[in-house]
């Protein structure tokens, strides 16, 4: 305990630089933004604005695209709350409520619960990486190879099994994702492969002009088909924000329900808040008395997920920092920030850059703090933002994409990989097929690829070598369990379905 106390005072010293509190305000304001502005979310947000980092420290680099991540958390409820546009994914669920609240009258307690509740769940979230980050990383410190690939191999099967997509479109994101992660040099021959000629291709393929392709550039071509319809935004006072004792008696039990369920959900390869916030709302409708209630503004509907979002964000961050692997866009970037900055995450992360682990989690309760002062007085600055011309936000969002990706190697053939990567995103989204697994799989390929080589070459050519470690043996389990829980719960699906229409055809 001593030591974890030790760590926290270095991690407050850190983050209590003014430097630091700058970049901490600066990346929880840019979030907020983010989060508000419909389908720009965390991803485009962070791959966007990596570029402003290259000149920064690196403790303030991560501390600041980090308050991007879950500052837009707290956003993307502002607007699914008032105008039912939610500014992020994992805001759909808190519209659900929320706007029913606002209509209702009740717009400005249903901001406050979600401020607090993201708050506490944020608290929460940064006291689960203070106890099970730590402890994570001298775990790893046993990983050889063969621990490595299982982990790398198993985040991937999940993913495919837990992203929005069906599992077979899932596995061919995966499979594209593995094949783009391996154009360049063969780490062991020296050889160039699947480079087709092209010198350029040679470096392979950076992970930040694939990302801010797939999800900037996409969202632009978006923007200019479809456009934004602008929505009647609600007035909240301040004294408004005030929720009554009933809903803050309501809300307790979800927000610390949503938190401890959203940190665990954080842990797991997938769109962590995505899940966390949908897992909640069907927790909370499940034990409520009055399930009725929910989808004409039950407060608990707006507690639970938004907690569960908010905590989710801080459990994604322990596989990346303690064993230097991430299983969501958001912390892929937070990787590749650690990279160009010369860090490198793994299980040695926390001896070697004790500074930048601790003062990055001092750095989210700060954050946290921050975003309470700012979400609640500043709420309708920030909905005013949904006035922004399109055609202007579009410009701006399409400038950020080229001056940062050009800005990494100073290289035109990195704004190329990033216009066909977005012209393939906007093809995705127009097949409503979510590119996270592509990402991760670019990110985890490389991973992948050491590890087994080297498993191989430690056991002369065995495969086997990989089944005779504990750790490798139970991540393998785990998989095999999963799968089978899957198929179970899917044939009994099947079966109430088939049972279900034999109902029908006998009423008939």
């Amino acid at each position: 305990m001593n030591h974890l106390l030790d760590g926290l005072a270095l991690g407050f010293s850190v983050a209590l630089t003014p430097m630091n509190i700058y970049a901490c305000l600066l990346g929880v304001a840019l979030g907020s933004l983010v989060g508000v502005l419909p389908g720009i979310g965390p991803n485009a947000g962070m791959a966007l604005l990596i570029p402003l980092t290259f000149t920064m420290q690196p403790d303030a680099a991560i501390i600041m695209l980090a308050g991007i991540y879950y500052g837009s958390m707290y956003g993307g409820s502002t607007t699914a709350i008032l105008v039912n546009v939610p500014g992020e994914a994992a805001s759909v669920m808190t519209a659900v409520d929320g706007y029913q609240m606002a209509k209702k009258g009740r717009a400005g307690p249903a901001l406050a619960i979600s401020a607090i509740g993201s708050f506490v769940a944020g608290t929460l979230g940064i006291l689960g990486i203070v106890l099970v980050g730590p402890w994570l990383a001298e775990f790893a410190l046993s990983f050889g190879p063969p621990e490595y690939f299982a982990v790398a191999a198993a985040g991937l099967f999940f993913l495919c099994g837990l992203a929005g997509n069906s599992m077979t479109i899932a596995a061919l994101m995966v499979a594209v994702g593995l094949a783009i992660s391996t154009v360049g040099i063969d780490p062991v021959s020296g050889s160039q492969r699947f480079t087709l000629g092209f010198t350029n291709l040679a470096q392979g393929l950076d992970l930040i002009p694939v990302i801010m392709g797939l999800y900037g550039i996409a969202e632009v071509l978006s923007m200019i088909e479809e456009g934004v319809e602008k929505p009647r935004l609600e007035t909240v006072r301040f004294r408004d924000l005030v929720p009554s004792l009933t809903e803050f008696r309501q809300s307790t039990w979800p927000i610390i329900r949503g938190s401890v369920m959203g940190f665990f959900v954080g842990l797991i390869p997938g769109p962590a808040t995505v899940m966390s916030s949908f897992m909640s709302y069907r927790l909370e409708k499940a034990l409520s008395s009055t399930p009725e209630r929910f989808g004409h503004g039950a407060i608990e509907g707006v507690a639970g997920p938004e907690s569960a979002n908010n905590s989710a964000t801080a459990g994604a961050m322990v596989p990346m920092f303690s064993l230097g692997i991430a299983f969501s866009p958001a912390t892929a970037m937070l990787l590749a920030a650690l990279v160009i900055h010369g860090v490198q995450p793994g299980p040695l992360f926390v001896v070697q850059s004790p500074e930048i682990f601790w003062g990055v989690i001092a750095s989210m309760y700060v954050g946290n703090v921050l975003l309470l002062i700012l979400n609640l007085p500043l709420v309708h600055i920030f909905v005013s933002l949904l006035k922004l011309p399109q055609h202007v936000l579009a410009s701006l969002v399409l400038l950020f994409c080229l001056v940062g990706v050009y800005s990494l190697n100073n290289s035109i053939f990195d704004v190329w990989v990033m216009i066909v990567m977005g012209a393939v995103g906007f093809l995705l989204r127009k097949l409503m097929i979510d590119p996270s697994p592509l990402v991760i799989a670019v990110v985890l390929g490389p991973i992948m690829e050491k590890s087994l080589r080297q498993s191989i070459f430690m056991a002369n050519g065995d495969a086997m070598y990989l089944l005779n470690r504990p750790v490798s043996i139970a991540i393998v389990a785990a998989v095999v369990v999963v799968v089978i829980i899957n198929l179970l719960f899917k044939a009994s699906q099947a079966r109430k379905a088939a049972l279900a229409a034999g109902d029908r055809q006998i009423g008939r």
